[in-house]
């Protein structure tokens, strides 16, 4: 991490949701969410929300040996957002305690809050990471 990494970082990230990121859209396999509402889906919500994150963090680590990797999601998913409609997530680096960082976010549509939260993301080297993931699978 490099020193740039402080308390109070703040970062505004706005996304169009697009079709293919609707309830229908999470688990095609899955014939309960084909028949669901078509608004933008609480998973990928949650994802938004880590993107945001990520993109806060990356100047800030040694991109791409240093990575960070999400550990939690405390949310509500307050308001249903069709296609079409802006999201804007704004996210800020409320603790740093060693690699974990936690961040408290809120995000709007343009007409309501849709969400709100904390998320914790932990800082890893990404080559020891992969290195004990493929071990993970050779057992």
């Amino acid at each position: 991490m490099k020193d740039t990494l402080q308390q109070g970082l703040t970062y505004e990230f706005t996304y169009t949701v697009p079709e293919n990121k609707t309830v229908p859209h999470l688990y095609p396999e899955a014939e309960e969410f084909q028949v669901m509402p078509n608004v933008f889906a609480t998973g990928f919500l949650v994802g938004l929300v880590e993107w945001t994150c990520i993109k806060a963090l990356k100047e800030h680590l040694d991109w791409p040996n240093e990575q960070t990797v999400g550990i939690s999601a405390d949310m509500k998913h307050m308001a249903a957002t069709p296609p079409g409609l802006t999201v804007t997530v704004k996210a800020t680096l409320e603790t740093i305690d060693g690699k974990k960082l936690t961040f408290s976010f809120i995000a709007d549509d343009g007409i309501d809050t849709i969400t709100k939260g904390t998320h914790e993301r932990f800082v890893i080297n990404h080559e020891k990471f992969t290195a004990n993931l493929e071990s993970k699978i050779k057992k």
